[in-house]
């Protein structure tokens, strides 16, 4: 009897540390990421852990920035087309990271030199995303950054994140699972 006993323990310590081990290893969010939801519930991201979210007036409708290496960013900002316009009508994934890098990253006279690096199509949940790479080069200083554009609902959506070029290799994967992260709940 007691030799039964001692193995139903064993057994049921067993069961207890497989369940509290499976709940440590992430049912769902990726350990070192924290989820961002928008305030009307339409679409969430993941960010770093140890990230801060920063309040920016006329700008992006949200950024964040690690607290240790500050010029780490995301942002997304968000921009009203019309319901008519589709992510194919505006061309390739090439040709809208140009067209990027032209309107917005690099426009004429703002003294940076941008190459793109990547760009790439997916589909997820129904929406096309372009997943789009770019290196940076500022007058002191080298950047590197991935974002994706997706549409949605009449909205163009970018998401950005962006480091100085010697922290790039540790935080790429870091920064391809921001981006892939996008997804819209509405």
């Amino acid at each position: 009897m007691k030799a039964v006993l001692t193995n139903t323990f064993k057994f049921l310590v067993s069961l207890s540390l497989i369940a509290v081990l499976s709940s440590c290893s992430g049912g769902g969010l990726a350990a070192g990421f924290n989820s961002y939801q928008s305030p009307d519930g339409r679409y969430a991201f993941l960010y770093p852990t140890g990230w801060t979210r920063v309040a920016v007036s006329g700008g992006p409708q949200v950024v964040f920035h690690d607290l240790i290496n500050s010029d780490e960013t995301l942002s997304l900002v968000v921009s009203e087309v019309g319901e008519e316009i589709d992510l194919e009508a505006l061309g390739s994934p090439e040709a809208v990271g140009e067209r990027l890098v032209q309107e917005v990253i690099a426009p004429e006279g703002t003294g940076r030199e941008v190459n793109l690096v990547e760009a790439g199509a997916r589909e997820e949940d129904n929406h096309t995303f372009y997943d789009l790479e770019y290196s940076v080069r500022l007058q002191d200083r080298e950047r590197h950054e991935l974002a994706t554009v997706v549409l949605d609902r009449g909205y163009l959506y970018t998401l950005a994140t962006s480091t100085n070029e010697v922290r790039w290799p540790k935080v790429q994967n870091i920064f391809d699972r921001v981006i892939t992260s996008f997804t819209f709940l509405i």
